[in-house]
């Protein structure tokens, strides 16, 4: 079972033996959206499934989100049937990756261990290494769902999330540390491209998610993952911490990041910068 990591070399093997395995595709652009579709009918792992950002791992349905911001969590029964329509079922290995330097893929790595799935793993290196490693790949249209969808049964979350009233309560106290995984310009409130206020949540640090990669969008050795984020923390326990981005999506990676270097799993604020700063009487800090 792949629980964090698996290489193309990996996938291949476990297919070329048959095992139960399922592969989506996670490419996105949050700039340009419209783009989304286009990644996967141009070019894709053969055999992948489409995991649409703004489709499928988020909803903005009265009544059907676990949170605020820009891209709130569908609730888990939600995840849970969209799986089974593709004939994904919880004896399944699962395979996430993106063509985006695993940017956007660890969305629905998180959103799967959430589910109480363990066996999923971010294809390192993404597209880019599959081909590289010579695997199959497909394009045009997806083909029809399985006429008789799977079973994909929910189990106790295997990932904490936070929602706004618990770190706002807890804000400025030694049992959470923040973590703000944007860049650093949008960090410090010099610009704001997506959300209506810039700035960050007081008492944040700043980790960059994008320093967690090489040149070539496989994350960094987990020695070195360890000193540098050792460097983040800066002595505060990794049992505090807790993530966010601008909607909860680029944050994965930093949490991802930490469970690799084997700090263990921490906490997910998927509402992040997009839903604090839209909530009233919450303070906002710049610089």
């Amino acid at each position: 079972m792949h629980t964090l990591l698996i290489t193309a070399t990996e996938l291949q093997q476990l297919q070329a033996q048959g095992s139960p395995c399922a592969v989506l595709d996670c490419s996105f652009d949050l700039m340009k959206p419209e783009l989304a579709d286009g990644f996967f009918d141009s070019e894709r792992i053969a055999g992948a499934w489409p995991a649409h950002l703004d489709k499928d791992l988020s909803t903005h349905a009265p009544g059907q989100a676990v949170n605020g911001g820009r891209h709130p969590l569908p609730q888990r029964e939600i995840v849970a049937q969209w799986l089974g329509s593709l004939g994904i079922h919880n004896g399944m290995q699962i395979v996430v990756y993106d063509r985006n330097k695993s940017q956007y893929c660890g969305r629905l790595w998180w959103m799967l261990k959430w589910l109480g799935h363990d066996a999923v793993a971010i294809l390192d290196g993404g597209l880019q290494a599959w081909k590289n490693a010579g695997g199959a790949v497909d394009s045009g249209p997806v083909a029809t769902a399985p006429a008789t969808p799977a079973q994909f049964n929910l189990n106790a979350p295997l990932r904490q999330l936070v929602l706004t009233d618990t770190v706002s309560t807890a804000l400025g106290q030694d049992t959470q540390t923040v973590v703000d995984a944007r860049a650093g310009a949008r960090y410090r409130g010099e610009v704001e491209p997506l959300d209506p206020v810039a700035g960050h949540i007081p008492g944040a640090l700043n980790r960059p998610f994008t320093e967690n990669f090489t040149d070539d969008g496989r994350f960094k050795n987990p020695d070195l993952l360890k000193a540098e984020w050792d460097q983040v923390l800066a002595g505060r326990p990794a049992s505090t911490v807790m993530h966010h981005c601008g909607s909860g999506v680029t944050a994965v990676p930093n949490l991802f990041a930490m469970e690799l270097a084997g700090f263990g799993p921490t906490a997910l604020y998927a509402g992040s910068w997009s839903e604090w700063c839209r909530t009233p009487g919450l303070p906002c800090a710049k610089g």
